[in-house]
């Protein structure tokens, strides 16, 4: 078995455009993930802070259905 060790321009060329079309990709992907990254760290706070209205919306809900159920009452009616 025997290799040519000729490389032709051709190939040479081919084998430089792959490489340079994944750098690329490599830095588009990269840039993507940067992106995706900071804004998931800006919405952690708006997250933490949306759990907390919804558990103030269910205990004024709570609160709402005693005081509706004791209006209703007939018990406390004079």
């Amino acid at each position: 078995m025997k290799l040519d060790r000729t490389v032709t321009l051709s190939v040479l060329l081919a084998v430089i455009v792959q490489t340079a079309g994944v750098l690329v990709w490599g830095g588009a992907a990269a840039a993507r993930l940067e992106t995706l990254e900071r804004r998931s760290e800006r919405s952690l706070p708006i997250s933490e802070r949306m759990a907390r209205l919804e558990e103030q919306m269910l205990m004024a809900r709570q609160s709402l259905t005693r005081i509706e159920r004791r209006l209703d009452s007939p018990a406390d009616h004079p």
